[in-house]
């Protein structure tokens, strides 16, 4: 029921919220009790076998033991090229119902960075492996986090400043949050201000969409009676609510010395927040032009 109720809500929501998003691959793994089932993905992987349709799915449902822990949660290429959200139950994973559904818009927005036919090349462009081949340098880079802790967090609460005012602020308040930010960027080293961009660009991002996922379906999308029912339903407007909530929250509470990578996933979103304030049609130009997203304000 949950599953289907995020495929439903991909399409109801996804290419409002972001242009082209319903060309991204959907192919997701679900990891429950000793089982995986593969869903809605091309791919043959080894020891799957067919298992019976069920209603509100998809078609052509496979299963096997189980591989990956049971609280996984992420969207990688399991299985070849194609990335695929890999994903615990929301007992598993700890997550509400609602809330477990929009993470799976989330890593459904990873899908689309994944599949972008230059995200490889350009990623392996940052030169910020170190020789890594596995992917983990994205969580393990050595970052200043405890250097910088203190001037990036005074640029967090500036932007929560922002993005919370109950009127967008003029261009003059904007303007010179990006100024000082670029400053701050600027005094990074080179490395690490890519690092930083990637992170902001592809985690901060996502949760942006997130939110504005939840804002989409808390508008327009029908709640199937049955989902809505489940004893830890939330509906859409509430958990909208909490994910700006969070965002403004871990802007004005989160700090690099303490959360490290984190606090890219809220500042991320706040500089999403405030690129739609600059009214600019930055998302048209999001994966053309990948990683600084204060380029997308000019």
């Amino acid at each position: 029921m949950r599953l289907a109720e995020a495929f439903a809500l991909m399409s109801d929501v996804q290419d409002d919220v972001w242009p082209g998003w319903s060309r991204a691959p959907a192919d997701l793994l679900l990891v429950e009790g000793e089982r995986e089932y593969l869903l809605r993905s091309q791919a043959q992987p080894p020891r799957f076998t067919p298992a019976p349709d069920v209603a509100g799915l998809p078609g052509g449902l496979r299963v096997r033991g189980r591989s990956f822990p049971p609280a996984f949660l992420a969207t990688f290429p399991a299985f070849g090229a194609v990335p695929t959200i890999v994903v615990g139950t929301p007992e598993a994973t700890g997550k509400r119902s609602t809330a477990w559904v929009l993470t799976l818009l989330h890593e459904h927005f990873h899908q689309l960075q994944y599949s972008d036919p230059t995200y490889l090349t350009e990623t392996k462009a940052l030169s910020l492996s170190g020789g890594d081949e596995t992917g983990m340098w994205m969580l393990e880079y050595p970052f200043p986090y405890a250097a910088q802790s203190a001037a990036f967090a005074a640029l967090a609460r500036r932007l929560a400043d922002l993005v919370e005012a109950p009127a967008a602020p003029g261009p003059e308040a904007r303007a010179a949050f990006w100024a000082d930010y670029a400053a701050f960027c600027a005094a990074l080293d080179p490395k690490d201000y890519r690092y930083l961009s990637l992170q902001l660009w592809q985690e901060g991002i996502a949760r942006y969409v997130e939110l504005r996922a939840a804002e989409a379906a808390a508008r327009g999308h029908r709640v199937p009676a049955a989902f809505s029912k489940l004893h830890d339903y939330e509906p859409y407007a509430a958990a909208a609510a909490s994910l700006r909530a969070g965002i403004v929250g871990g802007l004005r509470k989160e700090t690099m010395a303490a959360e490290k990578r984190i606090v890219f996933y809220a500042f991320g979103a706040g500089l999403g927040l405030l690129l739609d304030q600059e009214g600019v049609p930055w998302k048209d130009r999001y994966l053309r032009e990948k990683f600084y997203l204060e380029k997308y304000r000019r």
